[in-house]
């Protein structure tokens, strides 16, 4: 397995990014998506193309998929996690399992299981505490360049892959 990454500054940037994956074949069980829990009011989009309208509180824990907007409805596995040095973060897909069970070593952490070097998983790891939105796709090595073609296109910023993800 191959690991891309790239950040997003805007949450309807990283919706249209996770839905034009999916339109291209890559599937839930690829696709995390990691934000900070920012504790505002936010618009919930549920599910694609469908706007449930309204704003919620994140931090009432009962919207944790209004962070990410319409991502919710795209992945699977979304939560909300507290991390030591960061705070509440919501994230969606197969790293938000993993992260939960490894929050004593940040997002860091959980990045070099996936092959990412721990100098560029806590470049990472600043940019999220920042506000950015972290897109993870975890898929076979000739899809890397469509994922990253795809961030990219989406205006995601520092995209990198990475080979060896041992999960």
């Amino acid at each position: 397995m191959s690991t891309v990454i790239g950040v997003f500054k805007q949450t309807d940037a990283a919706e249209k990014a996770v839905k034009a994956l999916r339109e291209k074949g890559f599937s839930e069980n690829e696709i995390s998506i990691i934000a900070k829990e920012q504790g505002k009011t936010v618009k919930r989009d549920m599910e694609v193309g469908g706007d449930l309208g309204g704003g919620e509180n994140i931090a009432d824990g009962t919207a944790w998929g209004g962070a990410l907007g319409g991502i919710a409805g795209l992945l699977a596995g979304v939560g909300a996690l507290a991390i030591p040095g960061i705070g509440p973060i919501v994230a969606a897909g197969p790293l938000a399992g993993a992260l939960s069970g490894a929050v004593t070593g940040g997002v860091a952490g959980g990045l070099i299981d996936l092959g990412i070097p721990e100098e560029r998983g806590q470049e990472y790891e600043k940019q999220l505490k920042a506000g950015g939105i972290l897109a993870v796709i975890e898929t076979s090595p000739d899809k890397v360049s469509e994922a990253s073609e795809i961030l990219r296109r989406y205006g995601a910023k520092d995209v990198e892959s990475h080979g060896g993800a041992t999960r």
